[in-house]
């Protein structure tokens, strides 16, 4: 059996000192909304108390999907990276990037080159942008996506597009017919209507069809900041769980739920896989994380959209 940990979008505070120049783009509505909203929900010592729990429980591996930071600017790229190196072997933890990681043209380039250590498959990387990436553990196949990409003002959507839908279909396939467990990990939900219209991933339908084609056993993304079970069609009719977390720095009080991270113990063979899913929630005092919700990730008898109740 082996241990998988999830969670995501950390978006690292506090906001550095920023020039007017930098404010002069898209950032400027993400400093009013931090400003505003963020600094009031994404507070305190949540995330290292999560980071601490969530490693206490001896993970094999770690997935982190995607936003990392708020704005993108340098200084906070820079500072995710003092932070990933902080309690992240590159070996032990693997990131896909956000769309926050992408929030002005060029940031994405700079995210890629600083945290290219946990975005690089176990055969390296051909350029800054060879997605999707492949990594194996025992059993597991890692497979990281990227949906980051720069998008106008009032945007957070996401772009997946025909080329990385195709090299995914292909590699997913040639690693189940290894026997590996395939685990993916993307930041947009790749369901429709799991999030607003302006938030949506582009590119949904060519994920649904390079999923059927090519297979998974588990797909891990965040962006919501909701903890959501989905189902998607693989092949040969078999149902994908694709599941969701909240932001990894929540607290409570705001309109989304507090802080979680997903556990996923995962034994079995191909074709007899087994998915224990535990996820683990900021308690009340927050001061600690407690597990709120246990099951054994079964499909339902046709796919059907699910979210996993609120507690």
């Amino acid at each position: 059996m082996m241990t998988f940990a999830h969670f995501s979008d950390a978006h690292l505070g506090p906001l550095p000192d920023m020039s007017f120049r930098e404010l002069l783009s898209k950032r400027v509505t993400g400093y009013v909304n931090w400003q505003r909203n963020r600094r009031k929900q994404l507070f305190g010592n949540t995330l290292e108390l999560l980071i601490e729990d969530m490693l206490d429980k001896n993970p094999d591996h770690v997935a982190l999907t995607g936003d990392l930071v708020n704005l993108a600017t340098n200084t906070e790229i820079e500072a995710a990276e003092v932070w990933l190196r902080s309690f992240a072997d590159p070996s032990l933890v693997s990131v896909v990037p956000g769309n926050h990681d992408a929030y002005v043209p060029g940031a994405i380039n700079r995210a890629y080159a600083a945290w290219k250590p946990w975005m690089t498959g176990d055969e390296g990387r051909l350029d800054d942008h060879d997605f999707p990436y492949v990594r194996i553990r025992g059993k597991l196949a890692i497979i990281g996506l990227s949906t980051a990409t720069a998008t106008p003002p009032f945007m957070a959507s996401g772009y997946f597009g025909a080329g990385q839908a195709r090299r995914f279909a292909n590699v997913a396939r040639k690693l189940g017919e290894q026997g590996l467990f395939r685990i993916v990990m993307i930041h947009h939900p790749p369901i429709r209507g799991a999030t607003a219209n302006y938030k949506r991933m582009i590119g949904i339908r060519r994920f649904a069809a390079a999923l059927h084609l090519g297979g998974a056993e588990l797909v891990l993304h965040g962006h919501t900041h909701l903890n959501t079970l989905y189902w998607l069609p693989g092949p040969s009719g078999a149902s994908v769980p694709v599941v969701g977390v909240a932001s990894a720095s929540q607290g409570h009080g705001g309109h989304k739920p507090p802080a979680a991270y997903n556990l996923f113990q995962i034994s079995g063979e191909p074709g007899d896989w087994r998915i224990e899913h535990q996820q683990h929630r900021l308690n009340e005092a927050s001061d600690g994380f407690a597990l709120a919700h246990s099951a054994v990730l079964s499909a339902p008898a046709a796919p059907e959209k699910r979210r996993l109740r609120r507690r």
